[in-house]
């Protein structure tokens, strides 16, 4: 496993399931072609209907709802693991339900369509931000989760976080002491937020913990009020941006090299050099 392919998938998904699907299937199929042997899906790839997401989650809360459905189906018609960017699901890990809110999931599918990972986005955006929207509230819709998750795939040991994780280094340092090799970050940043923070935080959070980064993000007008900015990013552990895509729908791919990744943490050991 010293260098495996993934793909980073970019989209620009709004409140029309069918559609979003029907756009992942066809960059799912590309990053397929192109060898990748993980593929990465952006944040709420399937549906950006902030509205409708308790409706959305209650038809995913068994592995036989449309959106985990399509997940496993995709994963064994081209041979590749997926890791599902975020999708509601209206109820939690062990099967209790929600009554008005979803969790944000990210469900890992291996090669042969089994769900092998659930990640609930821990921390919720609440926030103001000078665009159309103006505030955001997260927190409104959904419930966060409060577990980390790491799993072993054919790229090494993957961490999982989700879009506002990024500022919360605690989250990245946590999974690192979890020996995790590569960590996801599907997203669906703002405009404005990811032209302020999105490079740094990203290159940042692969320096600090000597990971590689993988970020697909939204890209685009999803709606009349939301633009996503973008630039789905996978960067290496030593902070260099390898692969990058600025707006609209596509597939970056990349190879993880988990002998330079250990390269890196032999000749600058920051792991071991702690003292607090």
């Amino acid at each position: 496993m010293p260098k495996t392919m993934v793909a980073a998938i970019q989209m620009v998904s709004t409140h029309d399931i069918d559609d979003n699907l029907h756009q992942a299937s066809l960059l799912l199929a590309q990053a397929g072609k192109q060898g990748a042997r993980v593929a990465v899906l952006p944040e709420n790839f399937a549906v950006l209907d902030t509205a409708n997401m308790p409706v959305h989650g209650g038809r995913e809360v068994s592995v036989d709802g449309p959106i985990r459905r399509f997940l496993s189906e995709q994963a064994r018609k081209h041979g590749i693991w997926i890791v599902g960017g975020s999708l509601p699901i209206a109820a939690r890990p062990d099967g209790s339900p929600l009554a008005s809110r979803v969790r944000a999931s990210c469900i890992v599918v291996d090669d042969s369509g089994v769900e092998v990972a659930r990640y609930d986005k821990v921390h919720l955006f609440d926030a103001m931000v000078e665009d159309s929207q103006g505030q955001y509230r997260e927190s409104d819709t959904f419930e966060p989760g409060e577990q980390l998750v790491t799993v072993d795939t054919p790229a090494g040991r993957l961490g999982l976080a989700i879009c506002y994780d990024l500022r919360f280094p605690e989250i990245f340092r946590q999974l690192r002491e979890q020996q995790v090799d590569w960590i996801t970050l599907p997203s669906a940043f703002t405009w404005q937020t990811g032209d302020a923070h999105w490079h740094p935080l990203i290159r940042a959070r692969a320096i600090e913990n000597q990971v590689w980064m993988v970020a697909p993000g939204q890209g685009g007008q999803n709606s009349e009020r939301r633009r996503t900015y973008g630039h789905s990013m996978v960067v290496d552990p030593w902070g260099k941006v390898v692969k990058e895509l600025a707006e609209g729908a596509g597939v970056i791919t990349a190879e993880l090299n988990m002998d330079y990744l250990q390269e890196v943490r032999q000749r600058m050991p920051v792991w071991e050099h702690r003292r607090l």
